[in-house]
């Protein structure tokens, strides 16, 4: 049976890997893609990752052009996945600020996530992030979750994230600590 989810080391191909997919991205007008940023384990240099960018672009709303714009671009939108979890203790937050398109396409492998800007789902991968890469301790700790629960469940991805979602919320209160200490703010455009 084949692996569903494999973690494997760093690749320093990575980074130039999401740079080619960004480039492409970057031909969508300015007035529907505002940010393109690499998310995810592969944008922490040194962390064991699935070996798929995951790229998050802002937008201001969600438009059919920008849909158009990216299947035009080999990017199949999986209608399915339209959401992003609701934290544990998050139940004030409404729908739409969980709310996301979510496309994947090969050549590299990639998984996109647009979210509208302003919105806490368009904040949180980009805080993790820069948390993350910050703090190597917690990055290691993380890698070692990821590369254990792949161990246990590498045919069942819903085990996978029931496990890992939560566990990044876990980080998140580490790094809304590091932002308040660093006074970080969001990001422009990688």
């Amino acid at each position: 049976m084949k692996k569903v989810i494999e973690i494997v080391a760093y690749n320093n191909a990575w980074p130039k890997l999401f740079l080619r997919a960004a480039a492409g991205l970057r031909t969508i007008p300015a007035n529907l893609l505002l940010s393109i940023h690499h998310i995810g384990s592969t944008s922490v240099p040194g962390l064991a990752a699935k070996d798929v960018i995951d790229i998050q672009i802002t937008v201001p709303s969600f438009r059919a052009e920008i849909e158009d714009h990216l299947t035009e671009l080999g990017y199949a939108r999986l209608p399915n996945i339209n959401s992003d979890h609701r934290p544990p203790g998050r139940q004030n937050l409404s729908d739409a600020e969980l709310c996301k398109w979510f496309f994947q396409r090969t050549d590299p492998n990639v998984n996109l996530h647009v979210r509208k800007q302003g919105t806490f789902n368009q904040r949180y991968p980009l805080l993790c992030r820069d948390f993350l890469r910050a703090n190597s301790d917690a990055a290691k700790a993380y890698e070692l979750i990821k590369i254990n629960l792949a161990a246990r469940f590498p045919n069942d991805l819903e085990a996978y994230y029931d496990i890992k979602d939560p566990v990044f919320d876990l980080l998140m209160a580490g790094a809304e600590l590091w932002a308040a200490q660093t006074g970080w703010q969001l990001p422009p455009s990688d």
